[in-house]
């Protein structure tokens, strides 16, 4: 083939920096242009807002679909004056690519971590409120004076945005599809309370909120209610800091009779495909439930050793740590590969079971009996 005319240098590059680049290629910031990327815009808004939760600045988190296509994310923060304001509008105009995992002390609500900068620049009109600063931006570009953005008069922080319409083929937020990312914050972020309402509806403004005091026992709990199935009453619940995983887990479980539920969380992210956590609850469940049993004669070492692997059936659990530095196997996050949260997550479980076991004999001995001899049975 003929290479004429086929020349190659310098100045045929055309390198896009910042907001140009933003907007030239969203689907590599956002994943997508359709509603998928929207999402996304609004768990980056979201973040923010609920890490100043997690850091006692603010109490509360309150969403808004807007009637007119807007999304409003308001907390009910402290933090005030003209530094904080400065510190926002840099995150709404710096491209600070970040890894979406900060710490033990942050949840992650958007799967990349692209930061405030990306939502500026992929919405038509964003503002940012605080007690006494307002900001607006065009497209990325700020707008001077503010022409609709005011000093609010109350507490806390408010963004609100319209995504692009020229960059995204719909901009119509699901409300169903938020409300379950939401729940589950709630759910794995003890003491965070998050509002989301939705204008939009001609037959009405529909609202949920979400708090819950027991953490990922309600979620456990949660889990068994919307399968249906009997369950032992108790959901059982495990918490320990580890500075061997420099990092903290909270595990929950009950035996529920129904087929193995068992979820995985980093950072406030679901872990699809599991990871050293999930293994190690399940080593810690195998092994508190084998000593238990072959202690008492249910069952020889042998058939438990060969049934091992079915004792976690019937079992509805949350298992969700939080670490300084979180490793995974692969680009999708999917997979947590921390070699020494395997060990902590077991020993606790292992330790937390053997204690439970002791102080509910009764309930034990049905638990253990009935999956046990379930499994032993079917070898």
């Amino acid at each position: 083939m003929s290479t004429e005319g086929m020349e190659y240098d310098a100045a045929d590059i055309t390198v896009l920096e910042g907001r140009e680049a933003v907007r030239k290629r969203p689907g590599m910031y956002v994943g997508s242009t359709r509603q998928r990327g929207l999402h996304h815009l609004v768990s980056e808004v979201v973040d923010r807002a609920v890490n100043e939760v997690l850091a006692g600045r603010a109490g509360s988190v309150d969403v808004t679909l807007m009637s007119d296509g807007g999304v409003r994310v308001a907390d009910d923060g402290v933090a005030d004056g003209e530094s904080y304001g400065a510190d926002l509008e840099a995150e709404l105009t710096s491209f600070r690519v970040g890894s979406g995992f900060t710490g033990r002390r942050t949840a992650v609500v958007g799967p990349f971590g692209v930061g405030l900068f990306v939502v500026n620049a992929l919405s038509s009109r964003l503002t940012a409120e605080g007690t006494r600063w307002a900001k607006e931006y065009a497209r990325g570009v700020e707008v001077e004076p503010p022409a609709t953005a005011r000093a609010s008069r109350g507490n806390g922080t408010t963004i609100s945005f319209w995504p692009d319409a020229e960059i995204f083929e719909t901009t119509w937020c699901s409300f169903a599809v938020l409300a379950e990312r939401f729940r589950q914050l709630a759910f794995l972020n003890r003491g965070l309370v998050i509002s989301l309402t939705d204008e939009r509806p001609a037959d009405g403004v529909r609202a949920v909120l979400f708090r819950f005091p027991d953490g990922v026992r309600d979620f456990v709990a949660a889990l068994d209610a919307e399968a249906g199935g009997a369950t032992d009453p108790e959901v059982i619940g495990v918490e320990r800091e580890d500075p061997r995983m420099a990092g903290t887990m909270e595990v929950a479980l009950r035996w529920s009779g129904s087929p193995a539920r068992i979820r995985g969380f980093v950072n406030s992210v679901a872990t699809g495909e599991g990871g050293t956590h999930v293994d190690g609850f399940r080593d810690g469940v195998v092994a508190a439930v084998t000593t238990y049993a072959r202690e008492r004669g249910l069952a020889s070492a042998p058939d438990l050793e060969a049934c091992a692997e079915r004792i976690v059936e019937g079992l509805t659990a949350v298992v969700s740590v939080k670490l300084d530095e979180p490793e995974f196997l692969g680009a999708t996050r999917q997979l947590l590969g921390n070699a020494d949260v395997r060990g902590c997550v077991e020993e606790a479980v292992r330790e937390h079971l053997r204690d439970w076991f002791a102080a509910h004999p009764e309930q034990a001995a049905r638990v253990v009996d009935d999956h046990v001899t379930r499994a032993v049975r079917r070898d």
